[in-house]
């Protein structure tokens, strides 16, 4: 399990690592974005001046024992997080992601849990419809 300060301590530790390697490496290898959620990176690069084993190399590089592994589209989509980011030439779609072992079952009502947790089920579902950026499409 490990200690409960081990998050923010790890937050502190990739946040400085950012500060002090991210705009040196950003120039070097034309990155357009950046983006991190906790453990979780997506990097928007153009192909044309670099690719991804050489971002993965010079990041692998930073720390010995940080190792980032990568994973590129697929027929023009990226799964990160829960979302699937679907590129087209003009511009990026967003749906919702489930991985495989995504059930799509939720805590029955008539069961003994606690209000408020078959309540939260509700609100996050609604919340995460309406915060994403969904075409009409997706949304239904």
């Amino acid at each position: 399990m490990g200690a409960p300060t081990s998050g923010i301590i790890a937050e502190f530790f990739l946040q400085n690592l950012e500060d002090a390697h991210l705009t040196h490496l950003s120039n070097k290898h034309k990155v357009v974005s950046y983006f991190r959620s906790v453990d979780d990176i997506l990097i928007i690069y153009d192909a044309n001046y670099t690719d991804i084993d050489n971002i993965q190399k010079d990041f692998n590089t930073l720390h010995p024992n940080m190792k980032l592994t990568a994973e590129t589209e697929t027929n023009n989509k990226l799964n990160f997080l829960d979302v699937t980011i679907h590129r087209t030439p003009s511009k990026w779609k967003i749906s919702i992601y489930g991985k495989p072992s995504f059930t799509d079952t939720i805590i029955p009502y008539s069961s003994n849990h606690l209000a408020q947790h078959k309540y939260a089920v509700i609100r996050f579902l609604h919340s995460r419809l309406n915060t994403y950026h969904l075409h009409k499409e997706e949304y239904k």
